[in-house]
């Protein structure tokens, strides 16, 4: 009798007491809401989420809320509301909801990309920035970098004697080493053994991220049998298998005095939080292999894949678009020449390179929803404590203004699907310039993925 009475009085506080938390909040119009399920019966079938959310939009307007499950979330879908929320009350959502697969991906929300807003964060946030500015001046600036290793593309592309082509490993193998460069200071050529394994890996990784899985609405099915699941610790345990070879052998060679890479600093920042353990934001917990190597994934995989598929989509527009192309080849040639590869300062010359960049960002972003944010704040005028907040970022959810621009036209009207694209990039060929000679070769124009690979690791 009591154990009844025990369990309808925890039923009742478990659907009642956040009802009564959100009717002191001001929500956003919110779709209906079920006990345990929340919203879902009533969410759209089918499809790809962000264009059902963004559907949505038409009927409960540009930001609206509801329950996935027992988590209340709220999405933004409009470019002013977003800025709200991201910049000017940044601080206020800057925590990272409790997610499953996310969690796996993070080993426990370690990291900078996944990891809650804390000591943890700050302490590699910072450790990250520090690295960033090693790269700005001298033999190791990221623009010497990124201009090296497109050199080296061009030629491997200029032996290919107009033949068609796969181009996804070749920019793989581009970016790859430029991160590789940042966060330990080592490449790989075609062929290398462990290039495949981040091939695989991070493939894996991506492949279990793009399925919906309920594990993340439900959090207890976790204790049950699950394919996603497991594939995604198996792609996790290839990745830290490799990266604790290379921290191994990064500290079996680190000096002091010679501070080069992203591995570098954290090894040199555990090593002065070992021999001063008062310093508050040198915690030796947030500083064990687990953490470094968490961070040092989450700069790689975000780098690595952001930055191919960007560039691969740039491509593929452009093989559909042979005008625009040559458009964008003779801006090249009049504003840089013939004597020198393009810099991030000719980036105000090159008008209409920069535009089709960004145009291509927007018609096919990296991701079409951000990472959920979570309140941190309970101002009780806006959001309530721990609400999750989503951003769609699909064309037109988050960009309403009208196309006008005829270049943007071109692009947009392409109805290229990634199965499209993919096959564009294998059989095509394209014409290389190389820098000092004005002669062409079998490839032709690819001189300005350099901009693009710089400006992604900077945005």
């Amino acid at each position: 009798m009591w154990e009844l009475l025990a369990f309808v009085l925890f039923a009742l506080a478990y659907f009642l007491w956040p009802k009564a938390k959100r009717s002191s909040a001001k929500y956003p119009r919110s779709l209906p809401s079920l006990p345990l399920v929340g919203s879902l019966p009533f969410l759209p079938r089918g499809g790809h989420p962000h264009v059902n959310f963004f559907k949505l939009q038409k009927k409960y307007g540009p930001i609206y809320s509801f329950r996935m499950g027992t988590k209340t979330t709220v999405m933004v879908g409009h470019h002013q509301l977003a800025k709200e929320v991201l910049v000017k009350k940044g601080k206020e959502f800057s925590g990272r909801p409790q997610v499953v697969t996310l969690d796996i991906l993070s080993n426990n929300r370690k990291g900078i990309a996944f990891a809650d807003h804390g000591a943890n964060w700050q302490l590699h946030r910072k450790l990250v920035l520090a690295t960033f500015a090693l790269f700005k001046d001298g033999d190791q600036r990221l623009e010497k970098i990124i201009c090296q290793e497109n050199s080296l593309l061009c030629d491997f592309l200029a032996t290919q004697n107009g033949q068609s082509i796969d181009l996804s490993l070749p920019l793989f193998l581009a970016v790859t080493n430029i991160i590789c460069l940042i966060c330990f200071n080592s490449s790989y050529k075609n062929g290398d053994p462990a290039l495949r394994i981040i091939k695989n890996y991070n493939d894996g990784i991506l492949d279990s991220l793009g399925v919906d899985n309920m594990v993340d609405i439900f959090p207890g099915l976790k204790i049950f049998p699950n394919k996603t699941v497991e594939k995604m610790k198996n792609c996790v345990k290839m990745r830290d298998e490799l990266l604790k070879d290379i921290l191994r052998k990064c500290k079996e060679n680190f000096s002091s005095d010679s501070i080069t890479n992203l591995l570098d600093i954290l090894i040199q920042a555990k090593m002065n939080s070992d021999n001063n353990n008062t310093t508050s934001d040198r915690d030796p917990k947030l500083l064990s292999d687990e953490y470094i190597l968490t961070t040092v994934g989450d700069i790689f995989g975000a780098g690595v894949e952001t930055t191919t598929s960007v560039v691969k989509w740039t491509v593929a527009f452009l093989l559909h678009n042979p005008q625009l192309q040559k458009k964008i080849q003779e801006e090249i040639d009049q504003n840089v020449g013939f004597g020198r590869t393009p810099t991030m300062s000719d980036r105000n010359q090159l008008l209409l390179l920069e535009a089709t960049i960004r145009e291509v960002l927007r018609i096919r972003p990296v991701a079409p929803m951000l990472i959920p944010h979570k309140a941190i704040v309970d101002s009780r005028n806006c959001l309530l404590l721990w609400s999750h907040v989503v951003w769609n970022v699909r064309p037109g959810a988050l960009c309403s203004y009208p196309i006008q621009q005829p270049q943007r036209t071109a692009l947009a009207s392409l109805p290229l699907t990634r199965a499209q694209a993919s096959s564009s990039i294998c059989g095509h060929c394209i014409t290389v310039r190389r820098s000092g000679t004005g002669q062409t070769s079998s490839c032709r124009s690819a001189s300005w993925t350099p901009q693009r690979v710089s400006s992604s690791l900077h945005r």
